[in-house]
């Protein structure tokens, strides 16, 4: 497991999945009849649950330039910039269960943020980064947890 710090908020454009997991690839070949694929555009993939309990899944895209996606209509989203518990699955089209059990492991991390999304991040190469955002300051917030309780 490795941690990755998003120095800025990444905006992206995305296709919303119509069900999970069976709407997965229908939303890929939406988001990739619109976005022409580019060996060095950053892809992801991300999910989270919503508040009947349904898992949300999006396919996204980056935008290389600025404007470059501004005459295509398509859903909007903000990963939030901070710091993010990784563990990179290898060859991932090989080893597609792979990736669920990589964020079954993210999952058990205590200090995760529970407004974040479940994230995959596909970029030049056969490997993909699953990602969950760690609460902000959570070490910060722990010292002031333990000096509550010794003044208490």
């Amino acid at each position: 497991m490795e941690k990755i710090k998003l120095e800025d908020d990444k905006h992206l454009f995305c296709v919303t999945a119509k069900s999970f997991p069976d709407g997965i690839l229908e939303a890929h070949q939406t988001l990739h009849k619109q976005i022409s694929f580019k060996k060095n555009r950053n892809y992801y993939e991300f999910s989270y649950m919503n508040p009947e309990h349904q898992i949300i899944y999006k396919a996204a895209a980056e935008e290389l330039e600025s404007g470059e996606f501004g005459n295509i209509n398509l859903e909007t989203f903000k990963i939030k910039k901070g710091n993010y518990n990784s563990i990179t699955v290898k060859d991932y089209e090989d080893n597609i269960p792979k990736i669920k059990e990589a964020f079954d492991e993210l999952k058990k991390n205590p200090n995760i943020d529970p407004n974040g999304v479940a994230l995959e991040w596909y970029s030049d190469g056969p490997d993909c980064k699953c990602m969950i955002r760690l609460k902000d300051n959570f070490k910060n917030l722990n010292k002031r947890i333990i000096k509550w309780q010794i003044q208490k």
